[in-house]
């Protein structure tokens, strides 16, 4: 087995890939933070992510998060210290770690052992499979932070799960429990706690025994059938709202309730 581990500067924030009989495991290491990656992390993962092809013994992805977690996501607080142009940049290094899991050209396994919110949940749905444990919690909170939904990001949701109870995550803000996020098809396989890390290696196993050529096929297929315009999230909206994000973000810093600005639908 081969392991590499790329360390942050924050102790104990690491992402670790294992490489073991056709198998890449990646897990996203940052225990004391909920697995909040930063935006170096985020730039790490793509990196590692991009590595996996360079070792053509590597059929199957599986990515996790350490402990009782997948990931929250961002750091929120990192934001705190941010310009707009720098959470904006941020968003971006985001969607570009996530698109390149998305687009790798073999299968890829979420791992979910506990809450995948915000950007993290975006992680888990552009993973071709996700096997969950009775732990898992999906949610995208983001009104709460006054992060403006760029449209690859929504499309990910509505492809899916549908355009209304897409809107539904973000209008309310709720978090799916392991069982309803199973039922609607957020989670493909649901399974014990105790068996989860036996289970997706298992699966992973399984998914590389098949013929090369048709998972290629078939992942290309369904792509070019729900992406008619992959490429649509690029310079056409962005990801922070002027006025609300630093809001939101400097009132969940501060642990208080948000005072967003009243501005009409037309954002006069």
């Amino acid at each position: 087995m081969k392991v590499d581990i790329v360390r942050m500067e924050e102790e104990q924030a690491k992402i670790i890939l294992q490489e073991t009989a056709g198998l890449a495991i990646i897990t996203i290491h940052r225990p004391q933070k909920r697995n909040a990656l930063t935006a170096k992390m985020w730039r790490h993962l793509s990196k590692v992510g991009r590595e996996i092809l360079e070792n053509p013994k590597n059929k199957v992805v599986l990515l996790r998060g350490a402990g009782e977690q997948f990931t929250a996501g961002s750091d929120i607080k990192e934001f705190h210290e941010m310009t707009l142009e720098e959470a904006e940049e941020s968003f971006v290094l985001m969607e570009e770690a996530i698109s390149t899991f998305e687009n790798l050209p073999i299968p890829t396994i979420g791992v979910i052992n506990g809450p995948a919110m915000g950007a993290g949940l975006e992680l888990a749905l552009a993973c071709d499979l996700r096997i969950g444990s009775e732990k898992s919690k999906l949610g995208i909170p983001v009104g709460k932070l006054g992060i403006t939904l760029n449209n690859k990001f929504a499309q990910r949701l509505v492809d899916l799960i549908g355009p209304s109870l897409a809107k539904d995550l973000v209008y309310t803000g709720r978090v799916l429990k392991a069982e309803e996020a199973y039922r609607l098809g957020m989670i493909n396989y649901l399974v014990n706690e105790d068996n989860l890390d036996r289970y997706a290696i298992r699966m992973g196993k399984l998914v590389a025994s098949q013929s090369p050529a048709s998972l290629l096929s078939i992942k290309k297929s369904v792509s070019q059938c729900v992406n008619s315009v992959p490429e649509l999230w690029k310079g056409t909206s962005s990801f922070v709202d002027t006025y609300d994000f630093p809001e939101g973000v400097s009132a969940f810093v501060e642990k208080r309730i948000p005072r967003f600005s009243r501005r009409t639908t037309n954002g006069e």
